[in-house]
């Protein structure tokens, strides 16, 4: 892999990622999206291509400026995003089924939810990408005056690797234990209700109303902070999983960004059409196990970004193709 930051070459993708990001959420918050509404398979259908094409025209700029690798890099990072974002909005449709939202709140929800992603998923990128580039052991051993070995091993992507092995056949295995909890119970639930006194009623799309002359945080409130803390605990997967791909930061975020900025709309399509996915636990199981074996074997054998991208590809293709086939009665 590149071990140059393309962005230190190329500052102006910087400036470019920035201004698209920033026009596009005001343009999604001050005038597409300005009062809450029901989102239409029709207009979830549009927003989703439009996320899609943005992400596309940017990888184009990333092979424009940096080549090929870089591009790849992007592109496998972005899907790989994508699909594991998937197993996250099958809890998000719990969620709002559990607090009961309205359809009409769901896209504000969905909307601050991607806010504190923005941040946090920048967080998490950045200080693992410094952590990473510390923790070589061949490295290590060096500072202390002992002689490396002949394959350079990084004990923080092997542990990234082993965990992401095990959180593939934990997912593989795992039943529908999800629609049993009781997300009030949750660490965002009891975090709103431990700072603000919560009312009992929604207040339209407010995420405070004022009652008997009091000012109360709504439910609506509860239902943000409960998906800010369900985004958190995915990100333990997908951050290690797309360390796989790249070591360059800039190209983990831009590409993590893209793929959860199109979540909102592919919300919708999933909730009306989730028959389209009941196989798909099985295939986002198979690439976590993938991506981990591929961690831990890198200082062996590096498998290109390309190849990453075509077998994440036919395991999606394939679990959506199952899912047609062999749909869950309950979902058909």
């Amino acid at each position: 892999m590149n071990q140059h930051p393309i962005f230190l070459e190329h500052p102006g993708l910087i400036i470019i990622f920035a201004v698209a990001v920033i026009v596009m959420l005001l343009l999604d918050l001050g005038i597409f999206n300005k009062k809450s509404h029901v989102v239409s398979n029709k207009e979830a259908i549009t927003w989703s291509l439009v996320w899609i094409s943005l992400a596309m025209a940017f990888s184009g700029l990333v092979y424009h400026f940096a080549g090929p690798v870089k591009f790849f890099e992007f592109q496998s990072a972005y899907w790989i995003e994508k699909a594991l974002s998937v197993d996250n909005l099958f809890v998000f449709i719990l969620v709002f089924k559990f607090f009961d939202v309205a359809n009409a709140n769901k896209h504000k929800v969905l909307f601050w939810g991607i806010i504190g992603a923005l941040v946090l998923r920048g967080l998490f990128i950045f200080s693992g990408a410094f952590l990473i580039e510390l923790t070589y052991l061949n490295k290590l051993l060096n500072v202390v005056g002992l002689r490396g070995f002949k394959y350079d091993i990084n004990i923080i992507m092997t542990l990234f690797g082993l965990f992401l092995v095990y959180a593939g056949i934990k997912s593989w295995s795992s039943g529908e234990e999800d629609d049993e909890e009781d997300y009030n119970n949750t660490r965002g639930a009891k975090l709103i209700r431990k700072v603000f006194n919560v009312s009992d009623q929604y207040d339209a799309d407010k995420f405070f109303t004022i009652q008997n002359g009091k000012k109360f945080a709504t439910p609506l409130l509860v239902v943000v902070a409960v998906i800010e803390f369900t985004d958190l605990l995915f990100a333990v997967d997908s951050i290690p999983a797309i360390f796989a791909i790249s070591n360059d930061p800039f190209i983990l975020y831009t590409s993590n960004i893209f793929a959860i900025l199109g979540l909102r709309a592919l919300f919708f399509l999933l909730d009306n059409f989730i028959y389209l996915f009941s196989k798909l636990k099985y295939g986002l199981a198979i690439i976590l196990s993938f991506i981990g074996l591929k961690m831990i074997i890198a200082p062996f054998y590096h498998i290109e970004s390309i190849y990453s991208l075509l077998v994440i590809g036919v395991i999606l293709g394939f679990s959506v193709l199952l899912s047609l086939i062999l749909p869950d009665e309950k979902n058909s």
